[in-house]
C-alpha cells in the first residue's frame, strides 16, 4: 500500500468513511446478540505518532481480573456517571490505566458502537497521541503496554478469522497475532473495523 500514513491522511479517511449503526461479536456469530439490557462504555483507540511511523496503542490485562484476563485489550471501560459523554470516559480511562493525560490525546473520530457477547456496548473513540507521555500503568488492571505499527494492522495478510468450540457451539472471531501477542476478539474486531474505515473496504471483504 503505497499511502503516507500519518495524521492528516487518518482525519481524511475517517471524516469521509460512512458509519455502520452497530458493529459485534454478532457479526461472526449470529446468535451472539445479548438479550440483556447493554452496558455503556467506551474505549480509546490511540494512535501514536512515532518518529518511525504511527503505531496502535494496547494494553494486555492483569491474569487475575475476573473478565478477560491476560487479554489484549485498548484502555477503556464502563462509562461512570460523572462522564459527559464517551469522549471523556476514553479520556478517564486511559488515564486510570496507563497514566496518558489528555493533554497528549487528540481526538479525531470515532469506529462503529460494537456490541460484545458479554453485554457491553462500547464506542471506539479514535485519537492522536503525541509523544513524549510518560506510562504509569495501573498494576491492578494492567499488565503490559505495548504499541503495534498501524502498518501491520492495515495489512489484510496479518487479519485471520479463527474458530473454536464454546459452549456446545463452534464460535468465530477475528484474530492478529503480532510477536508474543494474540490480539482477538472484540478488540480485533474493533481494528477490523478501524481497517475498513481507514482502507475504506467493506465488511463482506474480511478474512473468510
Amino acid at each position: 500500500m503505497a499511502i503516507n500514513i500519518d495524521r492528516n491522511w487518518i482525519v481524511e479517511r475517517l471524516s469521509t468513511s460512512e458509519r455502520s449503526p452497530e458493529r459485534g461479536d454478532h457479526d461472526l456469530n449470529p446468535d451472539y446478540r445479548p438479550d440483556k439490557p447493554l452496558k455503556p462504555a467506551a474505549v480509546l483507540v490511540g494512535l501514536v505518532e512515532r518518529d518511525e511511523g504511527v503505531t496502535l496503542l494496547l494494553t494486555r490485562r492483569t491474569d487475575h481480573l475476573e473478565h478477560h484476563p491476560g487479554q489484549v485489550s485498548f484502555p477503556g471501560g464502563h462509562v461512570d456517571p460523572g462522564d459527559v459523554d464517551a469522549i471523556a470516559t476514553a479520556l478517564r480511562e486511559t488515564e486510570e490505566e496507563v497514566g496518558i493525560t489528555a493533554e497528549h490525546i487528540d481526538i479525531v473520530g470515532r469506529l462503529d458502537t460494537y456490541v460484545t457477547r458479554t453485554g457491553f456496548e462500547v464506542v471506539p473513540v479514535v485519537a492522536m497521541i503525541r509523544p513524549t507521555f510518560d506510562l504509569t500503568p495501573d498494576p491492578h488492571e494492567v499488565a503490559e503496554v505495548f504499541e503495534v505499527p498501524l502498518t501491520f494492522l492495515l495489512d489484510p495478510a496479518n487479519h485471520h478469522r479463527h474458530e473454536r468450540e464454546f459452549e456446545g457451539g463452534k464460535r468465530y472471531f477475528y484474530a492478529m497475532p503480532y510477536r508474543d501477542y494474540f490480539i482477538w476478539g472484540a478488540t480485533a474486531g474493533m481494528i477490523m473495523d478501524l481497517y475498513q474505515t481507514l482502507v475504506h473496504t467493506q465488511p463482506s471483504e474480511a478474512p473468510a
